[in-house]
């Protein structure tokens, strides 16, 4: 099988530079550095530049006073930082859905969004320390939070998902979550549980959501998921059998479907709707089916 295509939110273009980030001053010169260029995200929405076709990298004058992270240099060395707060009405960019401006983008750029996006989150959800709920302080230039109370720190968390397509004879397993609309329908998925690996993780989610009992778990790809912080691990299992057993509360309808089917759904040609192209879900059924990116 022949994986194909780009991913949704990879590529990511930028060094992050992780040597600079416990150097204040290094940071703060980086930050008044003529080249510095900021990305403004209202309400977790990147500013897209007038048209909507690009990011609006706004000036140091420009900036909105909030929550400020380094987000790393470009391959020329300029900085570029992310910012949580609401830009001023003059100011020529359109706040925009992460997804709709990773869609839009289609391109490396979308990873800037999803590294900005989940960080920023981040830091909305974590004030206040989990050890002994003082409040907590940005340190390492966005890249952790310090307690005043206790001293712990604490560090950006990433979720592991597994997404996986059950195969057997020539079919691939597809389900709708109780969410879905009616007509949709995606590759399985599940967050992986403590003391478990991926592939341990793929088989008993297919099994706990459609009772299929599976082997031969293949990873092929991952993608960051900024929504709020999950890593998706796109995986292949072969399927033991064809039957169903569905857990309704996870999984309104399953349906096994072959290659041509697949192929008339990603062309928006089949009676289901498949993922969009920005979803790593997309990328396993057109791999799967053997469709060029």
């Amino acid at each position: 099988m022949t994986f194909t295509g780009h991913l949704g939110f990879t590529g990511a273009p930028l060094d992050r530079a992780d040597n600079l980030r416990r150097d204040e001053a290094a940071i703060q010169a980086l930050r008044m550095d003529p080249t510095a260029r900021f990305l403004i995200l209202e309400e977790l929405k990147p500013l897209m530049a007038e048209g909507g076709k690009d990011l609006y990298w706004a000036r140091r004058s420009e900036v909105p006073r909030g929550t400020t992270i380094f987000l790393g240099l470009t391959p020329e060395g300029d900085p570029r930082f992310a910012v949580d707060g609401k830009a001023d009405d003059d100011i020529p960019g359109t706040a925009t859905d992460a997804r709709v401006a990773g869609t839009v983008l289609g391109d490396a750029r979308a990873a800037i969004v999803a590294q900005a996006r989940s960080m920023l989150d981040w830091h909305r959800r974590h004030g206040f320390c989990a050890n002994c709920g003082a409040p907590t302080e940005i340190q390492k230039a966005g890249y952790s939070r310090l307690c005043g109370g206790c001293g712990a720190e604490h560090f950006p968390r990433v979720d592991p998902v597994v997404i996986m397509l059950a195969e057997r004879e020539g079919k691939a397993l597809v389900g709708r979550g109780p969410r879905f609309p009616a007509g949709f329908f995606s590759a399985l998925a599940g967050f992986v549980e403590p003391g478990e690996s991926l592939e341990e993780a793929v088989a008993r989610e297919l099994f706990e959501e459609a009772g299929v009992r599976a082997h031969g778990v293949r990873l092929g790809a991952s993608q960051p998921w900024p929504f709020p912080s999950s890593l998706m691990m796109g995986a292949f299992a072969a399927a033991d059998s064809f039957d169903l057993k569905l857990d309704e509360s996870e999984i309104s309808e399953a349906r096994w479907v072959t290659r041509d089917e697949v192929r008339a759904a990603l062309n928006g040609q089949a009676d289901w709707n498949a993922p969009p192209p920005l979803a790593i879900a997309h990328w396993l059924l057109a791999t799967w089916a053997g469709v060029e990116g």
